[in-house]
């Protein structure tokens, strides 16, 4: 499960998580402050928040420099999706410690708030990952190319690294990403990519791609959207990378840049 439907929007997992468990945080935190007489660690959870986001997505842009030099302003573009987990959760200690020990009534509720948040967000990411028995696969879900001949993912990877990539016609970010993975299907030429349309039909997809003057290879028909679905992902575009077992390594959720696709198909590089 990639995605929960929270009414008209589909939230990715590892943002729903995020967000519970600093709702945790928070009220673990508050309720010792109270107890201490102590103001809550509200303040303390937004500047980790805020820094933690702002140092991973600066080391992301230092190690793909080269790669936004090409396109300077998408550095701000944080929609990419691009950034060092590591780096942000390392300056997040660091605010937090630095506040603690400024503020010595601070450090119990901000010791015990910040636990609170790691166990539920451990919790429930063991528990995701045991709901899936193994890790997933390349589904089986059968598609058809824009002629109408049936198409078996496994068969057209043939035991090499694939990207997935479901996309629609209507959908303005799978619009615009398309050049970045049209360009990269170019250069990775150890590398399958598939493009799924997600329920339309081939005359809207060719007329999109005709239009739109790109040469892509692999555009495949899923009109029931089924792809979607057996992935556990009802937003666009999304894109799925796999390993040459057919095993899932990485995923994004809306539109990618070539530096973080890049950084990603970095991965499915490394054995």
């Amino acid at each position: 499960m990639l995605t929960v439907n929270l009414g008209p929007l589909a939230v990715p997992v590892s943002q729903l998580l995020l967000m519970v468990a600093l709702l945790a945080a928070l009220a673990v935190g508050h309720l010792v402050g109270r107890r201490q007489q102590t103001g809550g660690i509200g303040h303390s959870l937004s500047d980790m928040l805020l820094v933690g986001l702002l140092v991973a997505r600066i080391a992301f842009v230092v190690i793909w420099f080269d790669t936004y030099r090409q396109a300077p302003w998408s550095i701000f573009d944080i929609r990419d999706g691009g950034f060092t987990p590591w780096a942000g959760v390392a300056a997040a200690l660091l605010v937090a410690i630095w506040q603690g020990w400024r503020r010595a009534a601070l450090r119990k509720p901000l010791i015990l708030g910040l636990a609170a948040g790691a166990l539920v967000w451990g919790a429930m990411w063991g528990a995701l990952r045991m709901m899936e028995e193994e890790k997933p696969t390349l589904p089986t879900v059968q598609l058809t190319t824009l002629a109408g001949l049936p198409v078996d993912l496994a068969g057209l990877a043939a035991g090499r690294p694939m990207v997935v990539n479901l996309w629609a016609s209507w959908c303005p970010p799978c619009r615009r990403e398309m050049p970045v993975l049209a360009a990269a299907q170019q250069q990775e030429t150890g590398v399958v990519f598939v493009f799924a349309n997600q329920g339309e039909d081939g005359a809207t997809a060719l007329r999109y791609l005709s239009a739109s003057q790109l040469a892509l290879a692999n555009v495949l028909l899923d009109p029931d959207t089924a792809l979607g679905k057996v992935v556990g992902s009802t937003a666009l575009p999304t894109t799925l990378f796999y390993d040459a077992r057919g095993q899932l390594v990485n995923t994004h959720l809306g539109e990618l840049s070539a530096a973080s696709l890049a950084s990603k198909l970095q991965q499915l590089r490394t054995p």
